[in-house]
């Protein structure tokens, strides 16, 4: 999934990793693995997000997925697999807003 700039900075404030820039060289390398995705880097790998839908709340929510492990100062693909994160990508919207 793609993330507009404010699902990224939530995302960020929920998860703690750095969003690869969409001009950074390994990004069509990246996208060609993976496919067309904001990827999240931190010390323990490579992750991206998938929606997951609406929480009880009312919040659109995705689960971050870890899509590589370092080894040593290697990121190493492995097949994707699901955390125990799930991040708020929308609040809730108002009732006026529908």
């Amino acid at each position: 999934m793609k993330l507009n700039s404010a699902m990224i900075q939530r995302t960020l404030g929920q998860f703690e990793a750095d969003a690869i820039p969409t001009s950074h060289p390994s990004l069509p390398q990246l996208n060609k693995i993976f496919g067309e995705h904001t990827f999240l880097v931190n010390n323990r790998g490579l992750h991206i997000v998938e929606p997951t839908g609406t929480s009880g709340r009312g919040e659109t929510t995705a689960q971050v997925i870890k899509l590589a492990s370092w080894d040593k100062d290697v990121l190493r693909p492995h097949e994707p697999t699901a955390t125990d994160v799930t991040v708020v990508l929308e609040p809730k919207k108002p009732a006026s807003e529908g």
